[in-house]
């Protein structure tokens, strides 16, 4: 199904298997443009995500193509200009690409294989971990444009690195390094050439070798600790698990681990 909706994309790419079993991979494609977040492109992106529940797809790897030199350069700054007011009120209307993605039932691994600058910062913002390559720049340097983050920087970036860190980066505009980006978290994993992919697929394998409907669960509960208080929270994750016990994967699983066998999920 994914593979289906990507083969009538011009600037996404979507493959499943090539980087392990049930693992989906998107790929960002305009090189031409360093995979800036145009229109067209925001909108196959939508597409194939929403995508994803169909198939039998249980982790995303969201990437940049290699001959575009970046994971993502930003938003189109030709379209940018072009817009008034109300016009770009009505583009950010939610949802929108970055909202599509945070929202994925399935883990989305984001491997920053070049600069996520501006909009593709937003973007891997909205990933649920995030793995660069050591040579990859990250920042929001849209303030140097005279705007500021639109596509939700101002508000995942402080959860993900502190008010202070993201004030910095926003208001300065400056571009930090891999290294660096991990320092402060935002980024979880930074390798060279030589370890940089197989990091991507080992985490992509472990995650994909668990139930589908475990994974949504536990993804949906974190994502909803930075959204409720304490008590709220825990009355959510104690609800979520005991749905899970109405699963066929849950008696799969622990009569796979009581046999010392390997589950078959069922996905149900």
């Amino acid at each position: 199904m994914i593979e289906a909706v990507a083969s009538d994309c011009e600037t996404v790419d979507a493959e499943v298997g090539g980087r392990g079993e049930h693992v989906a991979t998107i790929t960002l494609r305009r090189p031409d443009a360093r995979n800036a977040l145009n229109a067209q492109l925001r909108e196959e992106l939508i597409e194939i995500v929403e995508a994803v529940p169909e198939s039998d797809v249980r982790v995303v790897v969201l990437t940049g193509a290699e001959e575009a030199g970046a994971f993502a350069a930003g938003a189109d700054v030709t379209e940018l200009r072009e817009r008034d007011a109300l016009e770009q009120r009505e583009a950010s209307k939610r949802p929108r690409v970055y909202e599509h993605v945070a929202d994925c039932p399935m883990p989305v691994i984001a491997r920053i294989n070049g600069h996520a600058l501006g909009g593709g910062c937003e973007l891997i913002q909205a990933c649920d971990v995030r793995i660069a390559h050591e040579d990859a720049k990250i920042g929001q340097p849209e303030i140097g444009l005279g705007i500021m983050p639109g596509g939700g920087g101002t508000q995942r970036l402080p959860r993900l690195v502190g008010e202070g860190q993201a004030m910095r980066l926003i208001l300065s505009g400056d571009l930090i390094d891999a290294r660096e980006a991990h320092e402060i978290g935002l980024v979880d994993e930074v390798h060279g050439d030589g370890a940089f992919d197989d990091a991507v697929d080992d985490l992509a394998a472990s995650m994909a070798a668990n139930s589908p409907v475990a994974l949504e669960f536990a993804k949906e509960s974190v994502k909803a600790a930075s959204q409720l208080g304490l008590e709220d929270g825990l009355d959510y994750e104690a609800e979520l698990f005991a749905q899970l016990f109405a699963t066929a994967d849950k008696d799969e699983g622990i009569d796979a681990f009581l046999e010392d066998r390997e589950p078959e999920w069922r996905g149900e």
